[in-house]
C-alpha cells in the first residue's frame, strides 16, 4: 500500500528547526519522566516516545497503584497529563521558557498525586542547562510542530513495514528524545565491541550498554549538527570494512563520513513519485550492504514482509 504525496507533509528546515530545538528540551523533561519510574529494558527502550493519533505519547507509566500517561497533542496544541484513576490535565503549548515548561509538568504531576523527581539536565547536548535554570524565550509554532508530527506519522508507518520483513532481534520503531529522532534497528545477534562513548552528557555506561550487540540502525531526524534539512539515516556499529563504499539507493542517498552515516534528504522522498517505495529502497539498501559486510546470518534472520492479517 502506499500513500498519496499529499500526506507527506513539506518541512522547510529554516522554518522547523527553533520549533523542534524548543520541543527537542520539553521531550527531554516529559522522557525523563518516564526514565525516573519504568525499569531498564535493553538498549534504553524503556525511556522512548511512540508516535500518537495526536503526536508523541509515553506508555503507561507506573506509579504508586496507579499508572498515568503524558502524550504532546500536536491537534490541540496541550500537553495531556492522563491518570488511570481518570483524573486528566493539560498543560498549552506555546512559546515560552523551558524553565517555565519544567515547572508546569512537575506541578501538574504533583496535583495529579504522581510527582515525580527526574535528573534536571538534557542528555545529549554540548550545552546542558538545567531545565529550572533555562529561562531563555523559547519559539513554538503550532504549525511546524503539526507538520513535524504528521511527517512521523508516514514514516513510522514505512517503518513499521521495514521492521516487519525481519525474524531476528528487532527494535520497535520508536522516538528517542535524547538525540530527537524516530529510530528502528535491526540485530545480527552478536555482541559488539565495547562502544568508545563520548555522546555530549551521556554516561559511558548508558552508550555502551545500548550498542552492547551488532546493529544495522536507521532513523528519521528534522536536521542539525551541520546537516541543515531534515534526513533520513543509517548506520552499522560497528562499521564494517566497505561501509561507507556501498553502493545504495536512492539516487539522493549519500556517505557523510563526519556522521559515519549514509543520510538521505526528506525532500527527496516526499517529491518522489511514490514516497513510500524511495525510503523503503534506502532502508533495504543501506541494511543490506550493513548485513552483507557485516557477514550476518541472513538466512536465519531475514523474512518476507508481514501482510496484514497473513500469519508468515
Amino acid at each position: 500500500m502506499t500513500t498519496p504525496i499529499r500526506a507527506w507533509p513539506e518541512l522547510d528546515y529554516q522554518s522547523l528547526a527553533p520549533t523542534a530545538q524548543t520541543l527537542h528540551l520539553w521531550s527531554q523533561v516529559i522522557g525523563k519522566v518516564r526514565l525516573a519510574r519504568t525499569p531498564w529494558i535493553n538498549h534504553s527502550w524503556q525511556v522512548t516516545l511512540h508516535i500518537s493519533a495526536r503526536g508523541l505519547a509515553t506508555p503507561l507509566i507506573p506509579a504508586d497503584g496507579v499508572s498515568f500517561a503524558l502524550e504532546f497533542d500536536f491537534v490541540d496544541h496541550a500537553l495531556v497529563i492522563r491518570v488511570t484513576d481518570g483524573h486528566e490535565r493539560q498543560i498549552a503549548l506555546r512559546p515560552g521558557s523551558v524553565a517555565d515548561f519544567y515547572a508546569a509538568v512537575m506541578d501538574q504531576l504533583s496535583s495529579l498525586g504522581v510527582a515525580t523527581r527526574i535528573d534536571p539536565r538534557p542528555n545529549e547536548m554540548a550545552q546542558a542547562i538545567p531545565f529550572a535554570d533555562d529561562v531563555a524565550p523559547r519559539p513554538y509554532d503550532p504549525d511546524q510542530a503539526a507538520r513535524l508530527w504528521r511527517a512521523m506519522v508516514q514514516i513510522e508507518r514505512v517503518f513499521t513495514r521495514f521492521r516487519s520483513g525481519f525474524h531476528g532481534k528487532a527494535s520497535p520503531v520508536h522516538f528517542f528524545w535524547g538525540s530527537f529522532d524516530l529510530a528502528v534497528t535491526r540485530f545480527s545477534g552478536r555482541r559488539a565491541p565495547p562502544h568508545p562513548g563520548g555522546v555530549p552528557n551521556l554516561p559511558d555506561e548508558v552508550t555502551r550498554e545500548a550498542y552492547s550487540h551488532e546493529v544495522s540502525s536507521a532513523g528519521f531526524w528534522p536536521g542539525g549538527s551541520g546537516v541543515d534539512t531534515p534526513s533520513f539515516y543509517a548506520y552499522a556499529y560497528p562499521t564494517p570494512a566497505g561501509f561507507a563504499e556501498a553502493v545504495v539507493s536512492p539516487g539522493g542517498a549519500y556517505f557523510e563520513p563526519r556522521l559515519g552515516e549514509f543520510l538521505l534528504p526528506y525532500d527527496d522522498v516526499r517529491t518522489a513519485p511514490d514516497p513510500d517505495a524511495a525510503l523503503l529502497a534506502f532502508l533495504r539498501s543501506t541494511y543490506d550492504a550493513a548485513a552483507r559486510l557485516g557477514g550476518w546470518d541472513r538466512a536465519a534472520l531475514e523474512c518476507e514482509e508481514g501482510r496484514p492479517g497473513v500469519p508468515p
